[in-house]
């Protein structure tokens, strides 16, 4: 017994004195995010302090999106949930709340101003007849894709920050410090983009969905919009669209994964183009809004 013990002594002393040196792991706090860019935004400031999880997948449709019932099941063990203000949390919302009463609903496009989406051009007529295209707006459709405009990226980190202080007063130095690290990124990204827009003010580009709008008034471009509001353009609308990108010198129509391309396809066929796809709900937000400004620099 005694040969036994002198045997599996040291052993021991190994696996305890490894146990009591290693460092205690942190705690992580569990959040929600509705889409993709959230999440690159919340791990940016909360670092290996947080666990995020997306609730709208890659390559589904956020305005449309339901929850399944095991993101629903994981969602009632989050501290927090961060809304940006995209279709389907108005229907979602509240039963994402009722799945734990005491998880925080942080909406993160609080204090921004809306643009109202812009429709297809269209023919405007005067006395004399037609005298060119424009855009004209539905009352009161907002554009929820403020995710896509670094001036408005800044809004949605301060209610990060603060949520994720309040919830982990603790550790308000590291947030913080990774907050400021985040501000000095995006004033880079911007800069960037700005200088690699230059002299392009007014140009137009094209796209499927309208989801640039506010990368386009942050950059002094134009978005034409082939669909809005979720309706494909009638044959007329279509016509409207092939001379206006006619007039324009547009060659390019963008699209992005989450919706048909078909319309998007046979106009760049009518105006000698071609499509390229972006996605506005990539996760590298930075990459992706860098890769973006490359390919409209290229079509516009």
């Amino acid at each position: 017994m005694k040969r036994i013990w002198k045997q599996i002594t040291p052993i021991f002393c190994i696996v305890f004195l490894a146990f009591w040196t290693s460092p205690v792991e942190a705690a992580t706090t569990r959040v929600f995010v509705s889409i993709a860019p959230q999440k690159y935004f919340v791990q940016k400031i909360g670092g290996d302090l947080v666990s995020v999880a997306v609730l709208v997948p890659a390559g589904a449709d956020p305005h449309t999106y339901e929850p399944k019932p095991k993101q629903m099941a994981e969602l009632s063990k989050c501290a927090v949930y961060f809304a940006v203000g995209i279709d389907f949390e108005k229907a979602w919302l509240p039963r994402i709340a009722g799945t734990n009463p005491k998880m925080r609903i942080v909406h993160t496009d609080e204090g921004i101003k809306k643009i109202i989406m812009t429709d297809h051009p269209r023919d405007k007529k005067s006395r004399h007849g037609y005298t060119g295209t424009g855009h004209h707006h539905h009352e009161g459709t907002q554009d929820p894709h403020v995710w896509l405009s670094p001036a408005l990226v800044k809004i949605q980190a301060e209610h990060i920050l603060h949520a994720l202080i309040d919830i982990d007063p603790n550790n308000q130095t590291r947030y913080k410090n990774n907050y400021s690290a985040f501000l000095e990124e995006i004033d880079m990204l911007d800069a960037e983009l700005k200088n690699l827009f230059a002299g392009r003010k007014g140009d137009r580009f094209m796209v499927f969905h309208p989801s640039w709008g506010y990368f386009a008034k942050e950059y002094e471009l134009e978005q034409v919009p082939i669909e809005i509001e979720g309706k494909a353009p009638k044959p007329a609308q279509l016509t409207t669209l092939i001379r206006h990108a006619r007039e324009h010198g547009i060659r390019v129509v963008f699209v992005q994964p989450q919706f048909s391309a078909k319309s998007a396809e046979m106009i760049s066929r009518e105006i000698g183009g071609h499509v390229v796809h972006v996605d506005p709900l990539a996760e590298n937000w930075a990459g992706n809004l860098r890769e973006v400004a490359r390919k409209f620099i290229t079509a516009v």
